[in-house]
């Protein structure tokens, strides 16, 4: 399984200028790029392949106007290119789907929207560069990683390489903080070394007062770290709507502004990390609901759901049970959790927020709202690792061993605990 492992950069003043020039010259090749082949098409000439591409950008070099582009590594260059055919798969394939989908009278999902490939701005916040094995990077034995043209960076090791990096991404950030992103591989027999077996099953309850509610009684209060930083945000906004435009005490402040955005960033995706790892660890299969994060962002409570971060956590819990040989299943967000007596299978009805505790008219249990829904999602998520739809398993009957099954994967987009 594939990883990104991340780690802070602190470069010297010569090696920063040196990585500003390999940032701009990345973000030239891929407009050059971009611009070709949107002439190409004005033009009616057929699709400049990746060789066509690559061969302008050799040629180019030689001329005046281009030559600086030799003083970079030539593998960022090559690498943008890639970026570029990679943007245009996509939105050929988001194409695509939507005419299979609008020819099939739209049924099911529609394809999520991918627009074309647009032009980067020199104005853009974060910048990277990529480098792969052919440029030779390397990590030294005194820590420090070296790249081509650019030299040896310092970097703040947290922790081990589990093994040697295919590719390294150089990133600088809106808050002016230098990162490098290793994809690395991982081993299986390690990671199933680390977390051995679990014989027990959770249900997650998501919620907004308490971050989550487990089907076995755990609960899991919110940090609400975005919340808690509001008044520090609220001053550090104002000072900087206060700037004149284009000063550089407005570029100090923009760059102050975004530093605090992202400590906040920083501890959610921390806790995250903490609160999904343990919750791998003890149990062998999870359960949550297939939420709708970006529709419920548009309620009254989208601050609220931003700060909580439902969607990165779930997909914490998906790559990490995908890693150390868990099951993780989404149930339906259809479901009426919190309808549904969690110990006869009765359905009240739906229920304001407001409405913590409620009784079931069928068996009169007393149930707290957020655990009761938890362990109905217990229920539904064992309904569908048995495969065994419409049986009425309920969490209170015993429950034979889960069938074996491919846990969901997800892209490896967030760093591992």
């Amino acid at each position: 399984m594939q990883m990104r492992y991340n780690y802070r950069l602190y470069p010297t003043r010569v090696q920063k200028l040196a990585l500003a020039r390999a940032f701009g010259c990345v973000r030239v090749v891929f407009n050059d790029g971009l611009r070709a082949r949107q002439q190409a098409y004005q033009a009616g000439r057929p699709f400049l392949t990746d060789a066509e591409l690559s061969a302008r950008l050799t040629a180019s070099k030689a001329t005046p106007e281009r030559a600086w582009l030799s003083e970079v590594s030539a593998v960022p260059l090559q690498q943008s290119l890639a970026d570029l055919n990679m943007a245009y798969r996509r939105f050929f394939s988001y194409r695509a789907a939507l005419r299979e989908w609008k020819a099939n009278e739209r049924k099911g999902p529609k394809p999520r929207e991918v627009g074309p490939p647009r032009l980067k701005s020199r104005k853009d916040r974060r910048q990277s560069a990529r480098f792969t094995a052919n440029a030779r990077f390397a990590v030294l034995t005194n820590g420090r990683l070296r790249l081509p043209k650019i030299g040896d960076i310092a970097v703040r090791w947290s922790r081990r390489l589990p093994s040697a990096p295919s590719s390294v991404t150089v990133i600088k950030d809106a808050a002016g903080r230098y990162f490098a992103s290793f994809v690395v591989g991982t081993d299986p027999a390690a990671d199933a070394a680390r977390f051995p077996p679990a014989g027990a099953e959770v249900g997650i309850d998501l919620g907004l007062t308490t971050f989550a509610v487990l089907s076995d009684g755990t609960v899991i209060r919110s940090p609400r770290f975005l919340r808690r930083a509001e008044r520090k945000l609220r001053r550090a906004q104002r000072a900087h709507s206060r700037k004149q435009e284009g000063s550089r005490n407005k570029d100090k402040s923009r760059a102050r502004l975004a530093r605090a955005h992202a400590r906040i960033a920083a501890r959610r995706t921390d806790f995250h990390h903490k609160v999904s790892t343990a919750i791998i660890r003890d149990t062998q299969a999870v359960y949550t609901e297939d939420l709708c994060v970006t529709g419920l962002a548009r309620t009254r409570l989208a601050k609220s759901i931003h700060d909580a971060g439902w969607g990165g956590f779930v997909r914490m819990l998906a790559y990490k049970a995908a890693r150390y040989g868990r099951v993780y299943v989404a149930v339906g967000r259809f479901e009426p959790t919190s309808q549904m007596c969690s110990a006869c299978g009765a359905r009240d009805g739906p229920k304001p927020l407001s409405v913590r505790e409620w009784t079931c008219a069928g068996c009169g249990a007393v149930h707290d709202r957020d655990l009761n829904a938890a362990r109905n999602v217990l229920a539904l998520g064992r309904r569908e690792s048995l495969n065994a739809r419409g049986s009425g398993i309920r969490p209170g009957q015993p429950w034979q061993p889960l069938a074996k099954r491919e846990a969901l994967a997800v892209p490896h987009t967030a760093a591992p605990a």
